[in-house]
């Protein structure tokens, strides 16, 4: 074997993250050896060169060679013999280099999850659920986590509890009271790293495997995933004008164990939860013994009527839990969301959670909690529902103008994106992917139907128009008309 040319291979081809650019001329020698026998360039039983012949053939000192071979033989790849070192026989399976590498096999519970494409690094227009980013205070937001840091010593660099810094839970806490109507005080307050983090802690907790979750259909696959990874049933429960619809025979066949509703402004099609359906809903889930998980999603946005109260504040001891996230409402990167949970469930759910999850981002739940309280947070909503009211009429009216009678648009009321049924003779797939070669994201509606449900009044787009600046709406949407028109040619 001709050491020097398998020595030269390995410092030209090995990563610069194995670091051999640096390394001694022993660990170089090591790590070349090393590399060599767990590919099967050098075999099991072969015997290795003579110490002082190997440093005779790449000129280095002997001490180098046997620091290479004892650090082999300490790890095991070598035995020291009388005959000289040999490479260990461990029962090394090598892979032939012409097989091809089987992509690795995932559980059966997220084999089936929804991957969309894409993600918030793109920040194409009307991407959903991307806010205004670049209208946030970032120069306020900087003097709160640096006030931050400067409150944390020693003592709080640890875990922080939880259930989340108590400061920031009051804050939140009091701001649910006065803005959506929530029962609440701090006690009933969990903060967690977002919505699907809460997702998850309630799947894990409150329901068990086979378990039955009801589920808006169309609705937001992240609810379906965190639902689907704790192994529960999914059932379907259609969509109307007024929210969730569920018939008299859902409750009679399928009784949920968990409900999942976005009431104030449903994802994707934007209804708004009428206050019949939601009374009706709190007492149908007493009967049969189940909790709603309210994903107030889009609250904080409404542009026409007056916003609803939340279903959790309804009524004393609603079986509610209440999620709610400052992605939207900040920045996405913040990572922090909140849920509110009854005053019995809260003492239970501490102890439990306690054992899942261990809570941190201390310096910015600080920061968190005093841009609340110095009301930087409430005149930020203020500017972004002004905001986000002219972008949704700057799009209405761009649609008006130029996709009459191609689409027609729903859930206009709130929130930060908008619905779009195609009347055209196109899929929304073909359309989504044409239109992200032209610079925008178009979510296809159809792919927020449970599989095996879709039907053609679910064949659209939803526009999220958060990050989309007013003027230049038209312009898109004429782009949007032309790829609409080249596919149903």
């Amino acid at each position: 074997m001709d050491y020097g040319v398998l020595l030269s291979n390995y410092e030209r081809t090995a990563t610069h993250a194995e670091g051999v650019a640096r390394a001694s001329q022993q660990h170089r020698l090591y790590a070349c050896l090393r590399a060599a026998i767990l590919s099967g360039q050098i075999e099991e039983g072969t015997r290795l060169a003579p110490s002082r012949t190997l440093a005779e053939e790449l000129g280095i000192a002997r001490n180098s060679v046997l620091y290479a071979y004892e650090q082999l033989a300490t790890e095991g790849f070598v035995l020291s013999r009388r005959q000289g070192t040999v490479v260990a026989r461990v029962g090394l399976q090598q892979t032939p280099a012409h097989a091809p590498e089987a992509p690795p096999e995932l559980s059966r519970r997220v084999n089936d999850l929804e991957r969309p494409r894409g993600g918030m690094g793109d920040l194409l227009p009307f991407l959903p659920g991307t806010p205004a980013l670049d209208e946030f205070p970032l120069a306020q937001w900087r003097r709160c986590m640096e006030r931050g840091w400067r409150r944390i010593g020693p003592g709080q660099m640890g875990y922080g509890p939880v259930e989340g810094n108590v400061a920031l839970r009051q804050a939140v806490a009091e701001y649910l009271r006065v803005s959506r109507g929530v029962r609440c005080d701090a006690s009933q307050v969990f903060i967690t790293d977002g919505t699907q983090n809460s997702l998850d802690m309630c799947a894990r907790t409150l329901a068990d495997a086979g378990d039955a979750a009801w589920i808006e259909n169309p609705g937001y696959y992240g609810a379906r995933a965190a639902l689907q990874a704790a192994d529960m049933r999914l059932v379907p429960i259609s969509v109307d004008a007024d929210g969730l619809a569920p018939r008299a025979e859902d409750w009679r066949d399928t009784p949920p164990k968990l409900i999942y509703i976005t009431p104030s402004h449903q994802y994707p099609l934007g209804a708004v939860m009428s206050l019949e359906r939601r009374l009706a809903l709190i007492q149908h889930a007493r009967a049969a013994g189940a909790w709603i998980i309210e994903d107030d999603y889009d609250s904080e946005f409404r542009h026409t009527g007056a916003p609803l109260s939340a279903v959790q504040g309804l009524t004393e001891d609603a079986p509610v839990i209440y999620l709610g996230t400052f992605s939207k409402m900040l920045f996405p990167a913040l990572r922090l969301g909140y849920m509110v949970v009854p005053p019995a469930l809260a003492p239970v759910l501490k102890k439990t959670a306690g054992a899942l999850m261990l809570r941190g981002r201390v310096a910015e739940q600080l920061a968190l909690a005093e841009f609340i309280e110095a009301g930087h947070f409430t005149r930020h909503l203020r500017r972004m529902r002004r905001l986000y009211g002219e972008r949704r009429d700057a799009l209405q009216a761009a649609i008006e103008r130029h996709l009459d009678g191609i689409v027609t648009v729903s859930g206009g009321a709130g929130g930060m994106h908008l619905s779009a049924r195609l009347d055209a003779p196109v899929r929304d797939t073909e359309v989504s992917r044409a239109a992200r070669e032209h610079g925008m994201v178009l979510r296809p509606l159809s792919r927020f139907c449970l599989p095996g449900t879709f039907t053609a009044q679910y064949n659209g787009l939803v526009l999220g128009y958060g990050n989309v600046p007013a003027q230049a709406m038209d312009g898109l949407i004429v782009r949007m008309r032309e790829v609409i028109e080249r596919l149903g040619d």
